[in-house]
């Protein structure tokens, strides 16, 4: 079953965030909270948004999918971002990755939105076959930039003087 996270998810969700990045060999980068999260999700007016996956034999949470909208100023639509797809090794094979994506799929579908984006990391053989049994695409000819830490201060300080 998927729904849409609450309150008492977080915990759960920032233990996932963590397997997650442990599985993606980058857990001393996983610093959020559960207050931060807590607070991204539950504000007044939330940017970012999660499901969670459940299944019949489990009390916790089996799994989860956050994500945020964009912006395509070539179809002058929104989108959905996915920035988290994760299900816990003992949950995977029963189709709950499948559910997730279907159900953001179907926020694309009834708002309106014309594409629904992630990232996945070029090693994860299991994910790019699974997202291309989907019918998911790989963007070729785009490179994925990131700016953080003393060049991103840098660069903000240009027009601050």
């Amino acid at each position: 079953m998927i729904r849409s996270a609450v309150p008492a998810d977080v915990p759960a969700i920032h233990a996932m965030i963590r397997e997650l990045a442990e599985y993606e060999r980058a857990l001393e980068h996983a610093r959020a909270t559960e207050e931060q999260l807590h607070d991204a999700l539950f504000c007044e007016h939330p940017a970012v948004f999660a499901l969670i996956a459940e299944a019949d034999t489990e009390s916790d949470p089996v799994g989860f999918a956050l994500w945020f909208r964009n912006f395509s100023t070539w179809t002058g639509t929104h989108g959905v971002y996915l920035e988290d797809l994760y299900v816990r090794p003992s949950a995977r094979g029963a189709g709950h990755g499948k559910e997730l994506l279907s159900a953001l799929a179907g926020i694309c579908v009834e708002r309106g939105y014309e594409r629904f984006e992630w990232w996945v990391l070029d090693w994860n053989d299991p994910s790019i076959g699974f997202y291309r049994s989907l019918g998911a695409e790989p963007m070729k000819d785009w490179t994925v930039f990131r700016m953080s830490g003393e060049p991103l201060r840098a660069l903000a300080s240009v027009n601050a003087a």
